[in-house]
């Protein structure tokens, strides 16, 4: 695959109740804003919301699967998280190239959205570009 600056991939998803379960169970993160509704409803959010790291790791989907994809080795991130995400949103993690360097290092614009079009996630990655793929 070619790559260029301007390149864009993404990845939807509607986010389950056994998501955030799984993904609880997985990394050991049983908060009860995550896990326990009814504490969930005394807090800020008032309902139960996603694991920022879950929403985070859609962008590790994209990545690796798509853009630049098989072989990419993920270097850095950062995120910010701008808004909650709730069982049952669908969300979009969106990956854009921004620049190339000679040493086939890729920055990108990472941003995560959901259906109503609201950013909950913006941020950078850098990643190493698969070998064997040139530039354009």
């Amino acid at each position: 695959m070619r790559f260029k600056v301007g390149q864009i991939a993404e990845f939807s998803k509607t986010i389950s109740e056994f998501d955030v379960y799984a993904f609880a169970g997985i990394c050991g993160d049983f908060n009860p804003c995550h896990v326990n509704e009814i504490a969930a409803q005394k807090g800020i959010f008032g309902k139960r919301v996603v694991h920022g790291a879950l929403i985070n790791a859609f962008i590790s989907t994209v990545l690796g699967m798509y853009l630049p994809g098989e072989g990419t080795i993920y270097l850095s991130q950062n995120s910010r998280f701008l808004k909650p995400v709730f069982i049952g949103d669908t969300i979009t993690a969106k990956v854009t190239i921004l620049e190339i360097d000679e040493k086939k290092h890729a920055k990108l614009s990472t941003i995560v959205s959901t259906s109503d079009g609201k950013t909950v996630l913006e941020g950078e990655a850098v990643v190493l570009l698969p070998t064997g793929d040139s530039i354009a």
